[in-house]
């Protein structure tokens, strides 16, 4: 894959810690971090103000533009959780590797209580639901998988560092 992709792409749950591993990840592979759900709120404001004042449908339109742009830079791009369920991104997706990073309702139930997650004010039971909904999609673009429950941040990324090293051997 040529250096203008990113070397890996990260997918996931919300709170599943794509954020926090991508970073990690990057330093280890020495490459560019890149967090769609950062640029997103950096150029549009807080997510959950985004979900109130101009809706889903708007910010998934907003957040495949971003995906598009950066699945065309280098480095470790994570994706907010939902990127998945726009049919283009999925789609974008196919020619990139793709790490989805499972996690236990248990192991996620602690990140759960914040408001910076719009579709997550139900709390575990509506994680569970919203997983469930995007199962088929996470499967589909994933090309490997990793389980992060209870796991250390640093184990989880040198896992991954393993993987794409090997991958390219």
């Amino acid at each position: 894959m040529s250096s203008s992709h990113p070397r890996v792409v990260l997918v996931g749950p919300p709170a599943s810690g794509k954020t926090k591993i991508g970073k990690v990840l990057s330093k280890r592979l020495n490459e560019p971090f890149v967090d769609t759900d950062t640029v997103l709120k950096t150029r549009y404001g807080p997510i959950p103000a985004i979900f109130a004042d101009q809706g889903e449908y708007w910010f998934r339109a907003r957040e495949a533009e971003v995906v598009a742009e950066f699945l065309d830079a280098p480095g470790v791009l994570s994706l907010g959780g939902g990127a998945v369920t726009t049919a283009g991104t999925r789609e974008a997706l196919a020619d990139h590797t793709v790490v989805l990073l499972e996690i236990s309702a248990e192991a996620v139930a602690p990140r759960l209580h914040n408001d910076k997650r719009p579709l997550l004010s139900g709390g575990v039971a509506q994680w569970e639901e919203l997983v469930a909904g995007r199962k088929g999609w996470y499967d589909e673009v994933a090309t490997w998988r990793i389980d992060v429950s209870h796991r250390p941040i640093d184990e989880v990324a040198e896992e991954i560092a393993e993987y794409l090293e090997g991958a390219n051997d």
